[in-house]
């Protein structure tokens, strides 16, 4: 797996959905999908994958340890089994959700849309929960209360 086949999944990623200028797409190494601009990336630490960032907006002040003790919480015990994170942009303070995408044989450009949509629909859970949960909320994964979240 390689660089070469990174592009070609894009490629195919922009055609599927429709966007006219999938080299634009490759150079800025972002799409936009479902309200969120999310940034495609491949690594060459990890040349047998591709990396999708959903960017979840800056936590507003006073929030942003809760949320942090959160995110931990949740990666440790919801999304162990799965291939996401959430995570936080070094350079900006944005939570994001963190996908790795296993670049197989299978992997096509309507699979990789549908992987987009999916976790869209996550980070938009996560994002408006995040920012509208009470306090109170993000003390129920230590208490292995973890009905209101969802995975």
């Amino acid at each position: 797996m390689s660089f070469e086949r990174y592009q070609d999944l894009v490629k195919a990623l922009c055609e599927e959905v429709g966007i006219g200028d999938a080299q634009t797409a490759i150079e800025r190494g972002a799409v936009e999908v479902g309200g969120y601009e999310v940034l495609v990336m491949h690594m060459a630490s990890d040349e047998q994958a591709m990396y999708l960032n959903f960017n979840m907006g800056i936590a507003r002040a006073g929030r942003t340890l809760r949320l942090f003790h959160f995110m931990l919480q949740s990666n440790t015990t919801v999304y162990a089994q799965d291939q996401a994170q959430l995570g936080v942009n070094p350079d900006t303070g944005g939570l994001l959700l963190i996908v790795r995408v296993p670049m197989t044989d299978e992997l096509d450009g309507r699979a990789l849309a549908d992987t987009l949509v999916h976790y869209s629909e996550h980070g938009r859970y996560w994002r408006d929960t995040m920012y509208s949960t009470a306090d109170e909320m993000y003390d129920g994964p230590s208490h292995a209360h973890f009905l209101w979240m969802r995975a």
